[in-house]
């Protein structure tokens, strides 16, 4: 979700296992029940409450369930509280919901915050404007692996769509012929696809990221030091923490095939903070920096 929207949307809406045990001998992890990680579902949202109940029901259906749901809300009203209060009682799945006041567009702030306080040793990163596929949790476990980090796509829906998610409810799925020719391929999910396309699809370009589904061992997010917060406004936060995990040793996988969700249609963020975010990407690739000053913990 992003800012300077939330009319629009609002009125649209109306209508424990030790982690070296994990990897697979043929660098694919498929998990068993007993022997996953533990599992935290980050969630960022911003005042769209409407939203952000599809995208906590969808999470709540997977076919295999989180250890947690943690909500870095970016200072939303109470009625988003009031909404996750209700949503904790149908399930039995701890929901920590994570805020701080609003103070204008600081997405990498929270998501410090809300990482720091998730227990799982291996965090799922979505927005809460997206509905995940009923395997999407499975998917990621799938190609999990211990020395990588996760990219997934999306299916962006057109205003008409998110009208019909609205409308519909959770199980309302776009016929594939609907979603128009780009978006067609990432609502395709196939086993045999998702393993050869995990470590051939897109591994020389480290852009081709959506921070609205990434998947990362948390003991790695630490190491870089989590999220740049002088990246604030919208733009490259997830391509910057993604070079930096690169640089220290961290390699991309790239989820295709699997780790399904749709998008909810809303109006572009504001790219007025873009040309400095684009400085602080080329200082960290030019510099091969893996830590960055001022994140999780504020260095000198």
């Amino acid at each position: 979700m992003t800012r300077g929207t939330e009319k629009t949307l609002n009125s649209m809406s109306q209508e424990k296992k030790s982690p070296e045990n994990y990897r697979a001998a043929s660098g694919v992890c498929t998990y068993q029940s007993e022997n996953r990680p533990t599992v935290s579902v980050l969630v960022s949202t911003y005042n769209w409450k409407e939203a952000l109940a599809l995208c906590l029901h969808s999470v709540l259906i997977q076919t295999v369930k989180p250890d947690e749901i943690v909500i870095a809300d970016d200072g939303s009203r109470e009625d988003t509280r009031e909404l996750i209060d209700r949503i904790r009682k149908e399930t039995n799945i701890p929901i920590i919901h994570v805020w701080h006041e609003d103070k204008g567009f600081r997405l990498s702030e929270i998501r410090n915050k809300a990482i720091i306080k998730a227990k799982g040793e291996y965090i799922i990163q979505i927005d809460g404007d997206v509905v995940l596929d009923k395997n999407f949790i499975a998917d990621h476990l799938e190609v999990a692996e211990q020395g990588h980090f996760v990219c997934g796509s999306r299916i962006g829906l057109s205003s008409r769509l998110t009208k019909r998610f609205f409308y519909r409810g959770l199980h309302y799925r776009p016929s594939f012929f609907i979603l128009g020719f780009m978006y067609m391929f990432n609502s395709i999910r196939s086993r045999f696809l998702r393993q050869y396309l995990s470590t051939h699809y897109a591994q020389k370009n480290i852009l081709r990221l959506r921070g609205c589904n990434m998947a990362f061992w948390k003991a790695d997010l630490l190491k870089v030091n989590g999220y740049n917060e002088y990246l604030t406004m919208w733009g490259q936060e997830d391509a910057e923490i993604a070079h930096r995990l690169i640089h220290a040793g961290i390699s991309k996988k790239y989820l295709k095939a699997g780790g399904i969700e749709y998008h909810l249609y809303h109006k572009p963020a504001s790219r007025e903070n873009l040309k400095f975010h684009n400085q602080i990407l080329r200082e960290v690739i030019e510099k091969k920096i893996i830590r960055c000053k001022n994140g999780i913990i504020k260095e000198s």
